[in-house]
């Protein structure tokens, strides 16, 4: 019956939206390299000693631990306090568990027993009973203090010892990285206490989903005070994303905003971190054997000698995170490399004069200086390119001044190499050395190694070759190509044009070689020059490679940089460049930057198309099926007009304070403009896929509906419509009432839970008598005609004392299933709240704070009086003004909590000549400041 309301021309319309949100989904979830994270095992058997914590604090916080990470005989040592280590906490995120700091830890400690113990880590971890704190708010500032209060109660093992640490390192995965930062809005917090802040996932800049105010509070405290206090925050903190296999928090969230040039902060993509080079998902993160291996070493860089913790000096702590996690030179870190290099020993010194050199090394038994004489060179090229396939960290080239055929001390210019996963590689600009008189390049003695040492002289303009991106609505049916016909080891394709995150494509790169026998390897570099999100794919050539270009963080407007494919190549090989635009891709991209505000696009839909029910139900006398008036009425024209209208006028300094003295938050429209967030036709398409998505879980509803009223029927038989329809029924009252104190003494997402089983009971009912009376209608059809006058004649007798007829059922149950398709996204963002509770019932029996207490108060009576409603009292005139009231202010007002939820202003679901019932909800004074709230949610995520 659903889908006899819906011509076939629709019927394929949603089924395609189907098939791109699909396409969508797709790509967000599947579209991404394979993991290649290596697993981190524990040698020996991980155990976590519990702290004690003082009694107070214990019963203050009675579902949080602090412990201790241990293994073997470290574990059994430890078991006697005080420690003697390095302090490092580990705090998990939403749902995390205190036990992900394994990984890490055991890292740590493999490296310490290497070094003999002379400096180690003490691995702490915190357990926040994995609450959902991603998703409810209410507990991060709890958080929060409880780990002001472990930090010091950490600090206070070492007591008494020789080298007694005064802060604390953290490391915070997703949420915890967030409640980390929160430490500094603390009023008795002592900046000192945290000397370093190493972040994975963590989405900082704002939530993945939020869901209710506190989070957003929390997140508006926390970025307020950073940026209000950049100059005297003195943390050196680092931030890790996960990249494309992370969908839960995208890397772009993740990204520290550089407040100022006092702010020590960082911001890298996984898949650019040297030595790790993947993608990492949510949780593989924390124990990715290649990311922690590189943050341990960061971590053994970073300790003082002289105080045997990590060192208090700001300039090293950045310089170490720059070289284990920005660029490595495949050099050990050192603070203050030596630049001078002495070139002495027994060696031979070999001049090489031609441009382009390769030399391939194997069972070398003497060391080999091989000399480049830079003089004629400089007429010639403008660069100078050198790699190696060694990848020990030892110095390899150097440059000489005012040598002739030998020099005995050199300028050591390994510290400017490049570390790849195959190779390390030297580019230079000639120009920048003038005083250099020869190149360099050290060969070592080798025994059973083999490797190849490769350099060249070039033009930039011979190795630089632009590549314009197609257009964006190209869809894939076009492309441009570049074929690279020099025999080079390195180009720049440089991909203009590109620099929005709705831009995404596929570089396919063709390698043909001739005369080659053995394996070569070609390497594939994505950079983006404004931010560390680069990416590297490796090929093995002979081959065809797709590459998918997108990315975290859109082109700043003041940044003239230009995305860059490096390829390291063969000299045997020729290569062709083609570029498509992917519109799965784009599709992705929509999904991954704007997917969270689908569920208030989709309300939004459910709303105008019941204000169309109530319009035909008013005008006509019989409401019409819910898809009809989705098709209908579900149009994006009716908002955007609005939209534009309220940004434009914001413009203007007197609208703007105007706006701020409503006190009104900022629109989201003009954070994402300021973001470079915004899609072309991001409004239209999200409205199409909400509205697609509000059509088939109509359809689901309604089947849902007809099938519980067949069980209900095999279980029990209704007797005949109902025929008392008073909309105030003696115990409705009474299990208001109940239903508020449960809200009240409980947790509000419980009461609109049972509200709404409640709701659905009342509809399957109602389903199951109108089944019921069609049956014997079919049965007896002249006594139904009957029934029906009988009905008729007592409809005009009385308002509140009606018999219902078969058509008024009808239209009845047409009218609560589209509010039971609204409440069931209501009750679906209300979830986490009542989760939340019930992981913690056994602590607290009352959820505070609780973010659904404010709509459950307004929510009960409404869906109370709402399920002993049917449209024969609904055309009442005393009862219009009520009904709609109560229909519109719930969903408006859940709207307003929720906060991830756009609506259109209630004014557009309702007809012209109804305009009464508007100002009716407008004049409430209780929710009038709500309303004028939802003139700027209906900004959300819309550019």
């Amino acid at each position: 019956m659903f889908l006899h309301s819906v011509n076939l021309w629709n019927l394929a319309f949603y089924a395609l939206m189907v098939f791109m949100a699909t396409l969508g989904l797709w790509d967000v979830f599947f579209g991404f390299e394979e993991n290649k994270c290596s697993m981190s095992y524990m040698f020996e058997y991980p155990e976590y000693q519990k702290i004690e914590l003082p009694k107070k604090l214990a019963k203050r916080y009675p579902a949080y631990e602090l412990y201790l990470y241990g293994e073997g005989s470290y574990a059994e040592e430890h078991k006697v306090l005080p420690l003697t280590g390095i302090p490092v906490l580990f705090l998990p995120g939403n749902a995390g568990s205190y036990k992900q700091v394994r990984s890490i830890g055991s890292i740590a400690l493999r490296k310490a027993e290497d070094i003999d113990f002379k400096y180690h880590f003490d691995f702490f971890s915190v357990n926040f009973n994995e609450e959902l704190v991603a998703l409810y708010g209410g507990s991060l500032q709890k958080q929060t203090k409880f780990v002001h209060e472990c930090i010091k109660t950490i600090l206070k093992l070492y007591k008494g010892q020789e080298f007694a640490p005064k802060s604390v390192a953290i490391i915070g995965h997703s949420m915890g990285g967030l409640v980390a930062r929160a430490l500094l809005t603390l009023k008795n917090f002592k900046q000192d206490l945290i000397n370093l802040l190493i972040t994975q996932a963590t989405p900082h800049v704002a939530p993945v989903m939020p869901l209710d105010r506190f989070i957003t509070d929390f997140y508006m405290t926390v970025n307020n005070y950073w940026i209000l206090n950049a100059r005297h925050i003195n943390l050196t903190t680092l931030s890790v994303a996960g990249g494309f296999r992370d969908y839960q928090v995208r890397s772009g969230l993740t990204f520290l905003p550089k407040l100022s040039h006092y702010t020590s902060a960082l911001s890298v993509v996984s898949s650019a971190v040297p030595k790790t080079w993947v993608s990492t998902d949510h949780l593989s993160i924390v124990w990715c054997k290649q990311l922690q291996l590189t943050t341990i070493r960061a971590f053994f860089d970073l300790i003082d000698a002289d105080t045997k913790q990590i060192t208090q000096n700001p300039k090293k702590k950045l310089s170490v995170l720059n070289h284990h996690f920005i660029r490595h030179p495949a050099k050990h870190f050192e603070e203050n490399p030596s630049i001078v290099s002495d070139l002495t020993g027994t060696s031979m010194w070999v001049p090489v004069k031609v441009s382009k050199w390769t030399y391939v090394a194997y069972n070398e038994s003497d060391k080999i200086y091989f000399t480049f004489p830079l003089a004629n060179h400089r007429k010639i090229y403008t660069h100078v390119y050198c790699q190696s396939t060694m990848l020990d960290t030892n110095s390899w080239i150097f440059g000489c001044i005012n040598s002739t055929s030998m020099c005995r001390q050199g300028v050591d210019l390994s510290w400017k190499a490049e570390l790849l996963p195959t190779i390390k590689s030297l580019t230079l600009r000639l120009q920048d050395y003038p005083s250099l008189s020869h190149l360099v390049v050290y060969v070592p003695s080798i025994h059973g190694s083999k490797f190849v040492v490769d350099c060249e002289f070039f033009k930039k303009e011979t190795r630089s070759i632009q590549l314009p991106v197609t257009h964006l609505f190209s869809f894939g049916l076009s492309s441009r190509k570049v074929i690279l016909n020099t025999s080079g080891l390195f180009y720049n394709i440089e991909l203009l044009n590109f620099g929005q995150i709705y831009q995404a494509f596929k570089v396919n790169v063709v390698s043909k070689c001739s005369g080659v026998k053995e394996e070569i390897t070609s390497i594939y570099k994505l950079h983006i020059p404004w931010s560390y999100e680069d990416s590297l794919t490796i090929a093995q050539v002979p081959s065809s490679t797709e590459i998918s270009v997108k990315l975290h963080i859109a082109q700043p407007e003041n940044d003239s940089h230009v995305a860059l494919l490096k390829m390291y190549t063969s000299s045997d090989c020729q290569y062709e460049v083609t570029v498509k635009t992917s519109f799965s891709q784009i599709l992705g991209q929509v999904v991954r930057f704007h997917g969270g505000a689908l569920p208030a696009y989709v309300i939004s839909s459910i709303l105008l198309a019941y204000g169309g029910q109530l319009y035909s139900l008013f005008s006509t006398g019989h409401c019409l099926e819910y898809a009809a008036m989705l098709d209908k009425e579900a149009k994006p024209y009716k908002v955007d007009p609005f939209v534009i209208m309220v940004k434009f006028l914001l413009g203007y300094k007197w609208f703007k304070e105007f706006w701020d003295m409503l006190l009104l938050p900022e629109l989201d429209a003009i954070v994402l403009t300021s973001q470079s967030m915004c899609f072309p036709l991001v409004s239209l398409i999200l409205f199409l896929f909400g509205t697609c998505t509000a059509y088939w879980g109509g359809l689901l509803s309604s089947t849902s509906v007809r099938l519980l009223s067949s069980l209900w029927l095999t279980l029990k038989r209704p007797s005949e419509l109902p025929k008392d329809m008073k909309i105030i029924s003696p115990d409705l009252p009474i299990l208001t009432v109940v239903l508020i104190i449960v809200s009240w003494a409980t947790c509000g997402a419980f009461a609109i839970l049972l509200t709404y089983l409640y709701y659905v009971f009342k509809i399957v009912h109602l389903q199951a008598s109108l089944t019921t009376f069609k049956n014997s209608q079919t049965v007896n059809p002249k006594h139904s005609r009957r029934s029906e006058k009988k009905s008729n004649h007592h409809k005009d007798s009385t308002v509140y004392q009606l018999r219902l007829s078969a058509s008024d059922a009808e239209d009845s149950l047409r009218m609560h299933s589209t509010v039971i398709n609204l409440l069931t996204w209501i009750v679906l963002l209300s979830m986490p709240s009542l989760i939340y509770w019930l992981k913690n019932l056994r602590y607290y029996f009352k959820l505070n704070p609780d973010p659904c207490k404010p709509l459950a108060f307004i929510l009960i009576p409404t869906m109370a009086v709402l399920g002993n409603t049917y449209t024969a009292s609904i055309k009442s005139r005393y009862s219009i003004l009520i009904f709609f009231f109560l229909t519109s202010v719930p969903g408006l007002y859940h709207t307003f909590m929720s906060e991830t939820c756009l609506s259109f202003l209630i004014t557009w679901t309702v007809p012209e000549g109804k305009a009464i019932i508007v100002i009716m909800v407008y004049v409430q004074i209780q929710f009038i400041w709500k309303c004028i709230i939802f003139v700027s949610l209906i900004m959300h995520f819309i550019c």
